[in-house]
């Protein structure tokens, strides 16, 4: 019952929005901060929680009641992460172009992970050549696993007579 009406306190306060824009990202108005932010690529459970409490707010207020003012702090933050967080949850560490600590989130993160497959492909290492021949970079065996193509029966032979 209490927690109904503290429902009902946080809606007025300002229109509850079912969709809402953070960093480029459409997220779900519905969901706890938390877990709506795990929805950006960059972003997991740890960082998320660990972004919110770098900020002073709640991870369990939904993401709809939020107002202007709150997101834009959440975006600035998420722009800043490398300076939020310990360098050890950093997903871009020793840049190899920059040198430095980065968090990369969204489309940033998956340009510069393809840069990094081409720079591979294009030095024509190891795990260069396995991206571009569409093996596995890590190591599995292939005997069995990662087949692709069509699959082929076994043909019966014809009886003689």
């Amino acid at each position: 019952m209490r927690e109904q009406g503290k429902e009902k306190e946080e809606t007025k306060k300002g229109e509850f929005r079912h969709l809402v824009r953070v960093s480029g990202v459409v997220l779900d108005g519905n969901l706890d901060i938390a877990r709506a932010l795990t929805r950006i690529k960059g972003i997991g459970p740890t960082v998320s929680l660990s972004l919110i409490r770098a900020i002073g707010m709640k991870p369990n207020i939904k993401l709809g009641n939020l107002d202007d003012s709150e997101i834009e702090k959440i975006e600035s933050a998420i722009k800043d992460l490398d300076k939020k967080l310990p360098e050890w949850m950093l997903n871009r560490r020793r840049d190899r172009y920059t040198g430095k600590n980065l968090h990369l989130v969204g489309p940033d993160l998956e340009m510069a992970n393809r840069e990094d497959i081409n720079l591979q492909k294009r030095l024509k290492s190891y795990r260069g050549i396995r991206h571009s021949l569409g093996l596995p970079v890590r190591g599995q065996r292939t005997r069995t696993s990662f087949r692709h193509g069509a699959t082929v029966g076994v043909k019966r032979k014809k009886v003689g007579r």
